[in-house]
Order: structure tokens, then sequence, then C-alpha cells
């Protein structure tokens, strides 16, 4: 009885184990090849549990999602003769799966290997038969649709669908971004030299302006002070008249008065002169 129950025990543990390599699951996110003896059966597989023949099938899985390549940075010459640094990356995923593995024996990065070098020939192209204006701004998404377009064709003969060709950046090569720096730094050091002497002139002519103003004001200001003061005078002088006039001896009384104020307002103060003199009638 514990013979048979052992017996039992070993038959399922074997038919567990033959099992095992007997089912094999495919996920929605991936592309199957089924191989006998190292030859391609199948690959028609959509997601679910299926049987293979033990030790007589294999089975191999591929990535099916949209994978990226990031190219590393290339060197292209536009159609003037002109080095530029362009950074790009590749969108693709396996299409055929047969074909994939057929043309990179299922190895992703000579996958990426091979579309690397169909970008970059056809980046190569057509950049030769663009300006720097054209390829920056012009034209470059048109070029990107076209590089997308061309490279599949190639890449579908090895099961690639390209999904997208995009270009991140283009930069000049170092050596040229430095020079054009500099040009740059010097246009731009030329015009605010520019515009500094311009307002140094305007600065000046606004200057001149105000001090110009400044004379003519201070001059008419002048003119009309010297008009008003010889109007004041000649009122003054006709009003004295007038009133001098109406009795002269005390006017020649009055002056002498002042006179003799402002010439003796000292003791110390010493005149020579006849008594009989004009100037001490009124001392007598």
């Amino acid at each position: 009885m514990g013979q048979a129950k052992g017996l039992i025990g070993i038959l399922i543990a074997a038919g567990v184990f033959i099992a095992s390599f007997s089912i094999f699951t495919v996920d929605e996110r991936e592309k199957v090849i089924l191989f006998r003896l190292g030859e391609i059966v199948s690959t028609d597989y959509t997601p679910g549990l299926y049987w293979k023949t033990p030790f007589v099938n294999n089975v191999r899985k591929f990535d099916s999602r949209v994978q990226t390549l990031d190219a590393a940075p290339e060197r292209y010459l536009t159609g003037e003769k002109k080095n530029l640094i362009v950074d790009s990356f590749v969108k693709w995923r396996i299409n055929d799966v047969s074909n994939f593995y057929t043309a990179t024996g299922g190895d992703v990065v000579r996958a990426n290997l091979r579309l690397s070098q169909i970008v970059k020939d056809g980046l190569r192209g057509e950049f030769a038969k663009r300006t720097i204006k054209e390829v920056v701004s012009g034209e470059r998404e048109e070029i990107m649709t076209l590089i997308t377009k061309l490279a599949n064709i190639q890449a579908e003969t090895f099961g690639i669908e390209i999904v997208d060709v995009r270009i991140k950046r283009i930069d000049f090569p170092p050596e040229i971004s430095d020079s054009v720096y500099r040009r740059m730094r010097a246009e731009r050091e030329r015009v605010a030299k520019d515009l500094r002497s311009r307002g140094a002139e305007s600065a000046e002519k606004i200057r001149a302006e105000a001090d110009r103003q400044r004379t003519v004001l201070i001059a008419d200001a002048f003119r009309d002070a010297e008009i008003l003061r010889g109007e004041g005078d000649a009122s003054a002088t006709s009003i004295y008249a007038k009133a001098y006039g109406k009795d002269v001896e005390f006017y020649s009384l009055y002056r002498s008065l002042n006179a003799y104020k402002r010439t003796f307002s000292s003791k110390n103060d010493i005149l020579v002169i006849e008594p009989n003199s004009e100037f001490f009638k009124y001392f007598k």
C-alpha cells in the first residue's frame, strides 16, 4: 500500500513537471515565437494559454511595446557646408517577430544599431539638401516626417515598424559655437555702443537746448527788469521833478541838509573848503 502511494506521488510529480514544460502563456505586451528543434514553427499567438511539446518545442518572447532608441548626438553637414550637432531619438516596435528574429537574432541592441545607422544616413542626406535656417526652423517638421517614412521602408525588412523619428536639439559644434557667440557678443556690444552714442548725442542736444532756453529766459527777464526799472526811474524822476518844482527853495535846502548829513557823519571828518562857498550858504 505504501509503495503504491509512493508510486502515485512520483507519477503526479512527473506529470506536474512535464506539464510545466508543456504550458506557456502569452501576455498582451509580448510577441512569441514557437520553435521546434530550433526551427520557427509559429508566431501567430494572441494573449492566452497554450500547449507545446516538452523538450521538442521551445518558446521565445519579445516585448511588443513601443521602444526608444536615444541615439548619441551626431555631426551632420548642411548644404552650406556647415557642421551641426544633431541630437535625435527613434520610437519603434516589433511588427513581424519572425523577420525580427531572423534579421537580428532577437537582439534588441543589434536592432538599435541597425536602426541608428538607417536614421543617421537619412538625416545626413536630408541635411545635405538644406541650409541651416531650413533645418533649424523652416523644414524641421518635414525632415522628421520624411525620415520616418524612408526609414520605415528599410526597417520593414527586419520586422520593425518605426513609429516616429524626432530631432531633440540642433547645435553648432563647440568650436563654431564659441565663434558664433563671440560674433553675437561683438554685435550686441556694437549695438549697445551705438545706442549709448545716440543717447549721449540726444542728451547733449537736450542739455544744449535747456542751456539756450535758460539763457533766453534770463536775457528776457533782464530785459523786462531793465525796462521796468527804467520806467520806474522815469516815473520817480517825473514825480520828484513835479514835487520839487512846487517849492524850489525848500528842495535846495533839503538837498543841502542831506549833503551836510552825509559829509559830517563822523567827528573825524575834515572838509577843506572856502567858508563863503555855495556849500555853506544855509549856514549864514
